[in-house]
């Protein structure tokens, strides 16, 4: 895939993402595109098993580029301009395989958004993450924040601007941990091959619940597990692994 501003690099079963938009990987529309297609692609490729998420330099995301804001002259212009800014983080929060954020420095507004629409979140020691569109007149993200923070946290957020820093959001339980610079693409690599080495259609089926069961009262959500593991369990994959487990070997799967 031949992109400007998202690179993609697959090794392991591993999809290695990086926002790469000089000098803040700020969101314009073209590489909103590109984040689209990138993941809808890592969705249906099945050398990819996971995914990794991550920005060039000091910045994961800066958030959108107010240089490319909507012409309100241009009939339907602010409609596409919000369509594709909310499929950006759907193709996140969609992709048919799992997505780890590695959250290399600042997140801010749509960019915090994305690291929210990850799956599983790590962040460096300089990191600092916000939704700062109170700031510049604007409101928006309060439901990325949603999914991350309780009430009161949320609002004061939404409300001021204010940011976090990677321990407050380790404080939080927000994100697994708070790492080196230089250990954050090393671990967070190592957990992404750890779950490629997984049965692909028992990971897919798992990143399928873990959206849905977010949505649903507990009782429907078990029982929307339960089919899932019912299906899974007629599969060739589930009987090698159940096989492999039991011969002390490593499984061999074929994803079906």
């Amino acid at each position: 895939m031949s992109n400007e501003f998202v690179r993609l690099e697959v090794s392991d079963g591993v999809a290695l993402v990086t926002m790469d938009r000089k000098p803040v990987n700020a969101l314009n529309r073209a590489m909103r595109r590109e984040m689209v297609a990138t993941f809808d692609a890592i969705s249906e490729r099945e050398d990819i098993r996971c995914a990794v998420l991550t920005g060039t330099g000091s910045v994961f995301c800066a958030g959108a580029d107010l240089k490319d804001r909507p012409d309100a002259e241009i009939a339907g212009d602010f409609l596409e301009h919000n369509r594709i800014t909310r499929e950006t983080g759907n193709a996140i929060r969609e992709c048919a395989k799992p997505v780890i954020a590695a959250i290399n420095g600042t997140a801010l507004g749509a960019g915090f958004g994305l690291a929210a629409a990850c799956d599983i979140l790590y962040a460096c020691e300089n990191a600092t993450v916000g939704m700062p569109e109170i700031n510049v007149g604007l409101a928006g993200g309060a439901s990325m924040l949603k999914t991350l923070f309780g009430r009161s946290t949320l609002r004061r957020m939404f409300f001021t601007g204010q940011r976090l820093t990677a321990h407050d959001l380790l404080k939080r339980n927000v994100i697994e941990d708070v790492l080196a610079e230089k250990d954050l693409l090393p671990v967070t690599m190592e957990l992404a091959r750890e779950i490629a080495s997984k049965a692909p259609l028992a990971i897919a089926y798992a990143k399928r619940a873990a959206n849905m069961v977010d949505l649903m009262p507990q009782r429907d959500a078990y029982r929307f597990e339960q089919e899932f593991t019912v299906a899974l369990s007629k599969t060739e994959d589930a009987r090698e692994a159940r096989m492999a487990f039991l011969e002390k070997r490593a499984p061999v799967f074929k994803g079906r």
